[in-house]
């Protein structure tokens, strides 16, 4: 049986309801394939993005349209192809094209928006009452009006460019219900282009499957076995004990913080996508003051996370390893449909030669539990990133 390629199944996400957008005409369920199916089939770049509060917002929807014209214009510098699938051999698809921020994403906006208001109020007048939504949106080069524009502008390529909308019923899950936690497995190398979202990584990671062990929900990333990168569809954080000497010794840069921890995540640069949730946890640090902690102080009574919270907990942008499990305390795994998503299990092979084998049966695995469900750090965050989609909610009406 093929698990599913997303690290929750497709049938918790869909309900009866599916909206697709695509060539000026609006799909609906019965006429509407699977999301992986339509974007393995659909080259370009794309963001996904859900509602809140009965739909009544997108989240994140300023952050989610800038880093969709990013990963275009990325694509169209570095990677042609993943954007455009040329209909004849003869078409020659540029490797550079005059690209500038603001006035690009201003173009984008404007494309993206147009198809919207196309789609959103079918979606809103036909959906199941209450229910949230999914929000997909792909954007590919049409090679055939490529060839015909003749020289490429920065003004006229939007013209060589088609907009899909996907929107399917969404049910989110409760955050730290025991038995809703990641249980994650390193099971490949991390991707190429990885600084855009493209639709092409779900079709090139479905070779991972056969590496998935039975109960895993998402597969990590790393080149080497040791330092892990990203999730294939989440980002990953690590929350890590120092040992005493590291405490002290920075004690004197982190304005006198002797706090014993910090979230580690690996940086951009490693190869790893620019998660919107991502970037948002990484603004956290000023959060985590003696105020935020004193709110969960009913849960959760570490006097040394007092200490670490009072003064703030220092986040750095570097590759967790998992040669240090040992002193992992926490982590999650973010992404823009279940937000934030303590991990229960992490399993990596025990040798990273064996990644070559067949199937995940043939692979030894060391495993490292966390017991005790989400951690306070853990659960600090997830409040600060829903107080952010209260403060950066997209009102729907804005966008119909």
């Amino acid at each position: 049986m093929l698990r599913p390629l997303h690290n929750w199944s497709i049938a918790e996400q869909m309900t009866s309801s599916r909206f697709l957008f695509s060539n000026g005409v609006v799909l609906r369920s019965s006429d509407v394939p699977p999301i992986t199916t339509f974007l393995e089939s659909h080259p370009g770049a794309y963001t996904t993005t859900r509602t809140h509060n009965g739909a009544s917002s997108l989240l994140f929807w300023e952050r989610h349209v800038k880093r969709l014209a990013e990963s275009i214009r990325i694509l169209l510098e570095s990677a042609p192809k993943l954007l455009f699938r040329p209909n004849n051999a003869s078409l020659s698809l540029p490797l550079s094209l005059p690209v500038t921020s603001l006035m690009w994403e201003s173009a984008v906006r404007a494309l993206v928006d147009g198809s919207m208001k196309k789609v959103l109020p079918i979606v809103m007048n036909e959906r199941n009452g209450g229910e949230e939504l999914s929000v997909t949106v792909l954007v590919s080069g049409n090679s055939e009006r490529l060839g015909r524009i003749g020289k490429v502008g920065e003004e006229r390529l939007s013209e060589a460019l088609d907009v899909h909308v996907y929107v399917w019923g969404y049910v989110p899950r409760a955050f730290s219900v025991r038995g809703n936690g990641a249980r994650v497995a390193v099971a490949g190398r991390g991707r190429d282009v990885a600084n855009a979202k493209y639709s092409d990584w779900v079709r090139l990671r479905k070779h991972l499957e056969k590496l998935r062990p039975p109960s895993v929900t998402e597969l990590l990333l790393s080149n080497d076995g040791d330092q892990i990168l990203e999730g294939c569809v989440t980002n990953f954080f690590a929350v890590c004990r120092k040992d005493k000497d590291e405490a002290e010794g920075n004690s004197s840069r982190d304005h006198g913080s002797a706090c014993a921890f910090e979230v580690q995540t690996a940086p951009i640069r490693d190869s790893v996508l620019p998660g919107i949730i991502r970037q948002i946890v990484m603004e956290f640090p000023h959060l985590l003051t003696r105020e935020v902690f004193e709110a969960f102080s009913y849960v959760h009574k570490s006097s040394a996370g007092k200490v670490c919270l009072s003064l703030g907990i220092p986040f750095r942008e570097v590759a967790p390893s998992w040669s240090k499990h040992k002193i992992w305390e926490e982590a999650f795994i973010t992404n823009s449909l279940r937000l934030l998503e303590h991990v229960e299990t992490i399993q990596a092979p025990s040798s990273w030669e064996s990644l070559n084998s067949k199937t995940w049966e043939e692979i030894s695995w060391e495993e490292k539990r966390f017991e005790d469900g989400a951690g306070m750090i853990t659960t600090i965050i997830q409040k600060g990133i829903m107080e952010k989609v209260i403060l950066e909610g997209f009102p729907l009406g804005d966008a119909v």
